[in-house]
């Protein structure tokens, strides 16, 4: 039997357990998009076992956490969080499981089993798959269980999936990362990279075709290396429908009856090579709006962090793809405070801010991370300075999105509808190729479709269209 059907085969038995009473569930995901598709997959195992998700935690019999440790207030939120149920648990003897990459930190699941003894499971990013047998351990024996391996692990395919939308869907097409920027623990808790097999990918995706998916966002900490480590290693990949780099996997969506987009995050600068570039700009459905992590504008500092890019290379390869692609945008992350980062090298990152006009900012401090070299540097700017240039770095993103928005004014764009909006029912809301929101007037038949909208006002953070 295969570790999957094994594991249906314990969702049996939980349900069997609990003599198929409907009990509710609450999960609350922390982090990246990897994670979230992660807790699709635990909903998925979740409702197999007889459970339904609320979002009222006094109404829940089981609360998990899905962790992410990429900055310090994640592990705040969690601590925070486990303080406000320790006096449920006591009324209510809910099962409380914590997941994801935090569990990987030695230290973090060592404060978790000395000062929150009442967590019933802990387990790995790893060992997500084996949730049905863990939380049957636990329901049985009612004792604290860690179930936390090696972070080498197997790919595990065929995990049931209860998806967040009916429109849009992510797809993980590898796990890991063999970069090592010394300010990232994300190498030391997903481990190396490991990529899905092609037939798996195109299969699931075709899948969610059928179902009436229209939008796919492929995931991977290190997209567009995909199949890179087996070749370079020479591990075993079945070559499915041409599929042998990132650049023939987006080929290779691109023709699936359907899908009308497809997304990626997050992908690194320095293999951004040239197939990549060409299929972004062949490939109807792949959308020209793409994230290329700068982290910081001052080479010397790209050094610090093991970019293995410098400034001007970011610079000329921005260039080069907005040749190569028409309508290109772009959307990068910048970490603000990196140990020893000057005055000067900050205006370094002001200025390629300033002369890409990113169509996306995503800002964030430096965070600390054990384990981490950036951890060990001794030049650790101070929290007030810190907040200082991030206020700066902010202000001028901010003044150059009206700017940005001012060339969508009287243009036609294709918005995929996805229903009406949360601030006001009168008004559909969709999202243009670039990401952009927009919001508009019309009929219920749209939702979930492409539509043409004129472009008549920019409001900052969002578009407004007619049919």
């Amino acid at each position: 039997m295969n570790p999957i059907e094994e594991q249906k085969q314990y969702m049996k038995e939980v349900k069997e357990y609990h003599q198929n009473k409907k009990l509710k569930y609450l999960i609350l995901t922390m982090g990246c998009q990897l994670n979230e598709n992660d807790s699709e997959k635990l909903s998925g195992m979740l409702e197999e076992m007889g459970y339904e998700e609320t979002e009222n935690q006094k109404e829940a019999d089981l609360i998990l956490f899905n962790t992410c440790c990429v900055r310090e207030n994640a592990e705040d939120k969690l601590f925070g969080k486990l303080g406000e149920l320790k006096r449920l648990k006591e009324e209510k003897g809910i099962i409380i499981a914590i997941g994801g990459c935090m569990m990987q930190e030695k230290h973090i699941t060592d404060k978790i089993k000395e000062s929150y003894p009442f967590v019933d499971l802990l387990f790995g990013t790893h060992t997500l798959y084996k949730f049905p047998e863990d939380l049957l351990k636990a329901l049985k024996e009612r004792r604290k269980l860690e179930d936390i391996i090696d972070i080498e692990g197997e790919i595990h395919e065929g995990l049931p999936v209860k998806r967040n939308s009916q429109l849009k869907a992510s797809v993980t097409i590898m796990n890991g990362c063999n970069n090592f920027c010394s300010y990232c623990i994300v190498p030391y808790v997903r481990g190396r990279e490991r990529s899905r097999q092609p037939k798996d990918i195109i299969q699931e995706i075709k899948e969610l075709a059928k179902k009436g998916y229209q939008e796919i966002m492929l995931l991977g900490q290190n997209v567009n290396s995909y199949l890179r480590v087996e070749k370079e290693k020479g591990i075993d990949f079945e070559e499915y429908e041409g599929v042998h780099s990132f650049a023939t996997l987006l080929r290779a969506i691109n023709k699936i009856e359907g899908i009308q987009r497809i997304r990626f995050v997050s992908p690194h600068p320095k293999d951004f090579t040239d197939d990549v570039i060409d299929a972004i700009a062949e490939c109807d459905k792949v959308c020209k709006l793409i994230h290329l992590p700068l982290q910081s504008g001052n080479t010397k500092v790209l050094k610090e962090m093991n970019r293995k890019y410098t400034k001007e290379q970011y610079l000329a390869l921005a260039e080069k793809m907005k040749k190569a692609i028409p309508n290109l945008t772009l959307s990068t992350d910048i970490i603000v405070g990196f140990p020893g980062e000057t005055e000067e090298e900050f205006e370094d990152t002001l200025e390629v801010v300033r002369r890409l006009k990113f169509e996306q900012v995503y800002m964030f401090l430096y965070s600390r991370r054990v384990g981490t070299p950036g951890d060990k540097m001794e030049n650790q700017i101070p929290e007030q300075q810190k907040h200082e240039r991030f206020d700066r770095l902010k202000a001028l993103v901010e003044s150059q999105i009206q700017e940005n928005n001012q060339k969508y004014l009287g243009t036609i764009q294709k918005v995929l509808v996805e229903g009406e909006s949360k601030n006001n029912e009168n008004f559909l809301t969709g999202r243009t190729d670039s990401n952009k929101v927009v919001i508009f007037e019309g009929s219920q038949d749209f939702i979930g479709k492409m539509q043409d909208l004129k472009i008549i006002s920019e409001h900052m953070w969002y578009l407004k269209g007619e049919v």
